[in-house]
């Protein structure tokens, strides 16, 4: 299909409007879904970092906690 224009073209025989309005539509729908996916993305990124953490400060704690009760027992004896 061939256009004699760039108006013809942006006519689109008089189905313009519902042409680029679809266009438009389309794309903001697609940079919609690439933003929130984006932003989604590092929430979980920072949620698994948090999880991390605090198993690493749980592990320590642990570790620590027996330790103590080791040295307790030793005292003990």
């Amino acid at each position: 299909m061939q256009f004699d224009s760039i108006s013809a073209f942006l006519d689109m025989g008089g189905y313009g409007f519902y042409v680029w309005l679809s266009y438009g539509v389309s794309i903001i729908a697609l940079a919609l879904l690439v933003f929130f996916s984006i932003n989604s993305h590092k929430k979980i990124k920072q949620q698994i970092a948090q999880r991390i953490k605090r198993e690493a400060k749980l592990r320590q704690a642990a570790e620590l906690q027996k330790a103590q009760t080791s040295t307790d027992i030793s005292n003990n004896i």
